[in-house]
């Protein structure tokens, strides 16, 4: 929708609502209350709301747990020996693969680690690693770690790519040519998928296909793209991936991460990883013998047993993520954070920046604006005035309206504040 076809006025919001095909959703989850109302929650981005199902969830586990003990593994409801592969459908959806070629497993960085250790192979003097500069810090870490352990010095090893001078966002062209021109000794591109600061989404494909053309293997970090934008892994040859599922799959704090194999890896049970026996072939798994046999998916990855309690959530989620559609998500997050854009050009009495993208397919559900000074003081008036957003050195309030639960009614009552109380 264009910005010359917004108004600035509450009815108009309200009109919005009434024509969304996904308010009913905003029912299904639990809001922190403030002053006795729901808070106007705009922090999807870094811990998502409560689905209403979530508390029946947890309760069938813990009632086969209570009735059946160990029993549970092979009775109750959802048996919990293939806890795992429940939301495995599911989740092939949101992220355009194959049901070979995802699973959910440990968290996050771990699983960056154990992609890496199968991926990242220096060797003939292909050693360096291409990254954002400004990534998340446990990506940084996690990359300077994966070289040291190596024997590589990471001054020399890692390629941040950084915004030319007097930008804060990334060109395309310019991740491509450091591509190329390290073409020879590059190992591993590893990007996030979107950047967590500025909320820019990066062409993945493009970078996919530079990496692959100097010889080099493409993985991305989708903690803030899962649930977020749809996206097409299978389709566009990225070699693995890894996400969390607390943001914008609405899983709960500390719940399962997820990772991406592309079926041309997962089917080579030959390919190098850190085993253990729930990433082991079925048929013989309980053999107890020596030797591991890896499944010949992305679940041969896996190492412990199913982690039910940390699941849970994120299986009562993605049957939410199947009813509403990720195509239908996407287009009301497109719109409201488009209305929110418009709203905040209307404001003249705070001092920002969006440094966000305004291109709509180069950005999700998060507006990032760039204060020079007194954003933190900013944020903490915005909480104190029943508004969750978060705060991101240096100067940036994150400003997340997610689809699934966020209205058009609360993006206007959140420019009315901001104009009349700040």
């Amino acid at each position: 929708m264009p910005h010359q076809a917004f108004e600035a006025s509450l009815p108009f919001a309200r009109a919005m609502d009434e024509q969304d095909v996904l308010a009913s959703f905003r029912e299904q989850f639990l809001f922190p209350q403030h002053h006795g109302k729901p808070v106007i929650y705009f922090c999807g981005n870094s811990l998502g709301l409560q689905p209403g199902t979530a508390k029946k969830a947890i309760q069938e586990e813990l009632d086969s747990w209570e009735q059946l003990a160990v029993g549970g593994y092979f009775g109750g409801k959802n048996p919990w020996l293939y806890y795992h592969n429940y939301c495995i459908p599911r989740l092939a959806k949101l992220f355009g693969a194959g049901h070979d070629e995802v699973t959910v497993m440990n968290a996050l960085t771990v699983n960056l680690h154990l992609m890496m250790l199968s991926f990242y192979k220096p060797a003939n003097g292909r050693y360096k690693i291409i990254m954002e500069a400004g990534a998340f810090p446990s990506d940084q870490y996690a990359v300077e770690t994966q070289v040291k352990h190596y024997g590589y010095n990471p001054d020399d090893s890692i390629i941040e790519v950084a915004p030319r001078a007097g930008e804060k966002l990334l060109h395309t062209e310019d991740i491509v040519a450091a591509i190329g021109a390290n073409g020879d000794s590059l190992a591993l591109v590893l990007f996030g998928g979107m950047n967590y600061y500025t909320g820019q989404l990066f062409d993945m494909q493009a970078i996919t296909r530079a990496a692959h053309g100097v010889g080099a293997i493409a993985g991305f970090d989708l903690a803030h793209v899962a649930g977020n934008v749809p996206v097409h892994l299978h389709e566009w040859n990225v070699d693995f991936a890894c996400w969390c599922s607390y943001k914008y799959l609405n899983a709960g704090p500390g719940a399962v991460g997820g990772v991406f194999v592309h079926n041309r890896h997962a089917h080579n049970v030959q390919l190098h990883r850190l085993a253990g026996w729930w990433g082991n072939d079925e048929k013989t798994r309980f053999r107890m013998e020596k030797g591991f046999h890896a499944k010949p998916d992305a679940s041969g990855w896996c190492q412990s047993t199913s982690q039910v309690f940390n699941t849970v959530c994120l299986k009562a989620s993605l049957e939410m993520f199947d009813e509403a559609g990720i195509h239908l998500l996407r287009q009301k997050s497109i719109a409201l954070t488009a209305y929110l854009e418009y709203l905040l050009g209307q404001l003249n009495n705070l001092d920002f920046e969006i440094i966000t993208p305004a291109n709509p397919a180069e950005r999700g559900a998060q507006l990032s604006l760039y204060f020079k000074e007194q954003g933190r003081a900013i944020h903490d008036r915005m909480i104190e005035s029943g508004i969750v957003v978060d705060y991101r050195e240096p100067g940036v309030i994150r400003v997340a309206p997610a689809p699934f639960y966020c209205t058009f009614s609360d993006v206007y009552h959140f420019y009315e504040i901001l104009k009349n109380d700040f």
